[in-house]
């Protein structure tokens, strides 16, 4: 691949004063265990990684569970401290990171004051929502104004799964990272479309990870079983809705999932990413040439796409050229 470097969309951060502070209700949103890189996660090596990988820009966000953490006082603040910590990144490493903020949800009113200061002061790229708050999915009514604000900024959001309370201990033995991440992105997707979220917001540019969770395998049973409400809640259709969004393939670089995925969407709708710390970047560097794009969909996906999505990732100039080796 020829270019600038390649901009990797999924590309998580770990605020040492964020792990240290709420390690109890990390572990337990994971069903009771962490990975090491949790624990391992600097900016050097980040960048280190970035580097080895031909990655010239990384927009950060906070995995789950974000900063709804279990104290409802403290969450507007914690988001605050998360989202400077991010953007200081960016001013520390120019032109290597930009940053999808977080916001407190289900608080909604914090949400809409993050809202404004990460887009209007941190001149943050969008803003990260997870797949569910609390049993309550995106398309939630109660979620409303947040989206509303979201639509009328015209905002990118980036939509990442977490693994709901009633779901973290269902099968002992299997990590729900395995069967629980891409079932939540694949629920909020449905309850977006069937309520009428997508529609509503137009303006919004969603970005689902994972190449859509288990969207692209549930999808004919999105169709099959839809609502008689989705004529009037969403009147394009679901195939229009679906495929007007962005889908990264953030461990899921697999002939599988890709050929799912690109039975629903273009390749100018999908976005190179890497799930990095808690996947290898290398997975997908290396996977994305292996299961069937051309060239050209390799430059779009890896670095064109992202450009036109983003308003600010290409503002300042990255410090690769010529040409980058994507490893086989």
């Amino acid at each position: 691949m020829t270019g600038r470097g390649l901009i990797d969309i999924h590309h998580h951060f770990v605020p040492p004063f964020y792990l240290e502070e709420n390690r109890e209700a990390i572990v337990e949103s994971w069903g009771g265990k962490l990975s090491p890189p949790w624990s391992s996660w600097t900016p050097e090596k980040s960048i280190e990684a970035m580097d080895r990988n031909g990655i010239s820009r990384a927009i950060l966000s906070l995995s789950s569970p974000g900063v709804w953490v279990g104290d409802a006082s403290g969450v507007r603040k914690l988001a605050r401290r998360v989202n400077e910590y991010g953007a200081g990144l960016g001013r520390d490493h120019p032109g290597r990171y930009g940053l999808f903020a977080s916001v407190p949800l289900p608080d909604t009113e914090g949400s809409l004051r993050e809202i404004e200061h990460a887009l209007d002061v941190l001149k943050a790229d969008g803003i990260a929502l997870l797949t569910s708050y609390e049993g309550k999915w995106l398309g939630d009514e109660s979620y409303r104004p947040v989206l509303d604000e979201l639509d009328r900024r015209g905002a990118v959001v980036f939509v990442h799964p977490t693994v709901p309370r009633s779901c973290r201990t269902l099968l002992p033995g299997v990590p729900p990272v395995v069967t629980e991440i891409p079932q939540d992105t694949s629920r909020a997707i449905a309850n977006l479309l069937y309520s009428g979220t997508l529609s509503r917001c137009r303006k919004i540019r969603f970005i689902f990870t994972h190449a859509g969770g288990a969207m692209p395998i549930t999808y004919g049973r999105m169709v099959q079983f839809a609502p008689k409400e989705l004529a009037r809640d969403a009147p394009e259709g679901i195939a229009f809705e679906i495929g007007r969004h962005h889908y990264d393939i953030a461990a899921t670089a697999h002939a599988p999932a890709i050929a799912a995925l690109r039975s629903l969407v273009p390749a100018s709708q999908v976005l190179f990413g890497t799930d990095s710390p808690f996947a290898p970047a290398e997975s997908t560097v290396a996977g994305m040439r292996n299961v069937g794009f051309s060239d050209r969909e390799l430059r779009a996906i890896g670095r064109g796409n992202s450009l036109s999505l983003l308003r600010r990732a290409d503002r300042e100039p990255a410090p690769f050229g010529g040409a980058i080796t994507v490893p086989g």
